[in-house]
């Protein structure tokens, strides 16, 4: 018996200092490691471009807002916007997916990861600026009062709209101007939900992008009987990433590219945005 649990206690005795002695080397091959100058595999967990890659797809924060985001007849993702985010996906190997926000909620969903970008013909301001890693300016744009065509002849100045009532979407760049000019305005969830409610009469007028009044208000369009007048501002175009993503300059580069072979330029041509280009 006492030979059986000498070698029991033995027996013990000598895994413990095989498990103590395998637990000591991963620090000693860990040193030898750095010393040798290999490096820790840090990089992917800190790029946007890798996380991009690895899961396959980009997904692209939208709003319904013709002619940069919007649908054709077949419920397809459309317009300059949709149709460069497109490219620039396929640039890097990935699908792009398309995901329709709250305008408001923008930097929320950038943060949770929900989204990876918003490409929406969106205003490049201090907010923007501050909160998202953002490309240059690819597009001009402006703030622009939209009203009925019969009473448009009345409201040709800023003074003139002072005591109109507005509708506008919430959290953008037309929100902002009629807050600072102190107009009386209800926010609504899209640009194209503002123009609804001119053409109802449930609201005097709204302020959107001058590229989508350009397309979607006045003869030939869905909203013939309205039209626009005031411009209230000027404003550029950009695309806004998560803070410190390295997929803005991944995209300025693309941007820098299809200008030289002439491609934004075509995509441009295609939704009549040509003149609001910015030279890359």
């Amino acid at each position: 018996m006492k030979t059986k649990k000498f070698l029991s206690l033995l027996l013990a005795g000598t895994m413990c200092a095989t498990l103590l002695a395998g637990c000591g080397s991963k620090p000693a091959e860990d040193a030898t490691a750095q010393d040798a100058g290999q490096p820790e595999d840090t990089t992917a967990a800190d790029s946007d471009l890798a996380y991009i890659k690895d899961k396959g797809t980009l997904v692209v924060g939208i709003t319904d807002f013709e002619p940069m985001d919007y649908k054709d007849d077949s419920g397809n993702w459309i317009g300059f916007d949709a149709d460069m985010a497109t490219a620039f996906a396929e640039s890097l190997g990935v699908k792009v997916e398309f995901s329709e926000i709250n305008w408001d909620n923008k930097i929320m969903e950038l943060e949770g990861k929900t989204i990876d970008c918003v490409w929406n013909g969106m205003t490049l301001t201090d907010e923007v600026t501050s909160s998202m890693e953002c490309s240059k300016p690819y597009c001009n744009n402006a703030q622009v009062v939209v009203v009925p065509a019969d009473k448009a002849d009345q409201y040709q100045t800023v003074e003139s709209c002072k005591d109109l009532n507005f509708a506008v979407e919430s959290g953008s760049a037309g929100e902002a101007e009629v807050s600072a000019l102190g107009y009386n305005y209800t926010p609504v969830t899209a640009q194209a939900d503002a123009l609804m409610e001119v053409a109802a009469g449930t609201s005097d007028a709204a302020v959107i992008d001058s590229l989508m009044a350009a397309a979607m208000v006045g003869e030939g369009t869905s909203y013939a009987n309205l039209t626009y007048t005031v411009g209230l501002n000027s404003e550029e175009y950009g695309v806004g990433f998560r803070k410190g993503s390295d997929l803005a300059a991944a995209l300025n580069d693309f941007f820098a590219a299809s200008y030289a072979d002439g491609s934004i330029q075509k995509t441009a041509e295609t939704y009549s945005v040509q003149a609001m280009l910015i030279e890359q």
